[in-house]
């Protein structure tokens, strides 16, 4: 049987049908494929966040996001590790001895609490209440701050202040530090955060 026998309405019909056929396996591939990705829930439940820092310079902070938490990643200058010296005998914790395993990671028990003197990570919520501190990086007199400030983190729902490692001021409302994430370098500009142990 040719092809020019057969019906040319039928033809229509078979070529609607195997489009119809092709469109239905893109939309049933594209969420199979789409699943081999962490979805929303797992990084919200904890997945490691892999970051690009290549562009972060010396003095700059930018934030992400791990386990719902906003995590900052500062870049911090050599006057601002210098400043750690001046406020280590005015911080709570200068050595992060309280609570080890839960607020700071035994590679971050240092006086930088980072695994790299000038990268700090840590989680940007307040260990008072849970508030978001804000960035007042610019050391000097500044409203609501001490005119010896050295440059840190200010919490105004409460006053708490931290210093550029994230450490607590004495006599403040916040009992701890800031919290370190368990994180790793993949590289000199990459950085997993969620996660401390090379695969």
């Amino acid at each position: 049987m040719s092809n020019d026998a057969i019906d040319p309405g039928r033809r229509t019909w078979i070529g609607i049908a195997c489009g119809a056929g092709a469109v239905g396996t893109g939309f049933a591939a594209v969420p199979f494929v789409s699943s081999f990705a962490p979805s929303e829930r797992a990084k919200a439940a904890g997945a490691a966040v892999e970051v690009d820092i290549s562009a972060l310079k010396p003095g700059e902070m930018q934030t992400v996001e791990w386990r719902g938490k906003p995590v900052w990643i500062l870049k911090r200058t050599p006057e601002q590790l210098e400043s750690l010296k001046k406020t280590d005998s005015q911080v709570v914790d200068p050595q992060s001895l309280r609570k080890p395993d839960e607020l700071t990671p035994e590679y971050a028990r240092n006086e930088y609490r980072s695994r790299k003197p000038e990268i700090l990570v840590a989680v940007g919520i307040c260990s008072h209440l849970g508030c978001s501190p804000t960035a007042k990086l610019q050391a000097g007199a500044q409203p609501s701050l001490p005119d010896d400030w050295q440059g840190g983190f200010f919490c105004p729902c409460h006053g708490s202040t931290f210093d550029m490692a994230g450490r607590v001021f004495k006599n403040k409302p916040a009992p701890d530090n800031l919290e370190i994430p368990p994180h790793i370098y993949l590289s000199d500009s990459r950085l997993l955060i969620g996660e401390d142990k090379k695969a």
